[in-house]
């Protein structure tokens, strides 16, 4: 596995651990400031992690008591050193606080990563339902 493989797979397993904490603080740290985002809900596109993030709040308050927990499949990584991209399905898995499961759903997701501070960043998402 190449160093862009290793460390896209972080972003991927930081993503799945900052929505199970509802931890918007780690959320946004994967996220470059001028990150463009396309969303399939709602709002369609958020220029810049401020935007981004006003709706990650909203999520993850909207989300009481639940956890979700995400999965991705299918992955494909692609990139050197400085950028690097990712395609993957998503599962998003809401589950009671006794762990019960109580809904899903799957998206495709696709990133543009670029290398910030010695770390990958999202600088591009596009997500978009089947």
């Amino acid at each position: 596995m190449s160093d862009t493989e290793k460390e896209v797979r972080r972003v991927l397993g930081a993503y799945e651990a900052a929505v199970f904490a509802r931890d918007v603080e780690a959320f946004m740290r994967l996220y470059h400031p001028t990150a463009r985002v396309f969303d399939a809900w709602g709002v369609w596109l958020y220029e810049g992690a401020p935007s981004w993030q006003i709706a990650v709040e909203g999520w993850f308050a909207s989300l009481g008591s639940e956890r979700v927990k995400v999965r991705f499949a299918e992955v494909q990584i692609a990139g050197d050193q400085a950028l690097a991209t990712v395609s993957a399905i998503v599962t998003y898995a809401a589950e009671s606080v006794d762990g019960e499961p109580l809904r899903s759903m799957q998206n495709r997701i696709t990133w543009v990563l670029r290398e910030s501070g010695h770390v990958f960043r999202i600088v591009h998402e596009h997500t978009s339902a089947p």
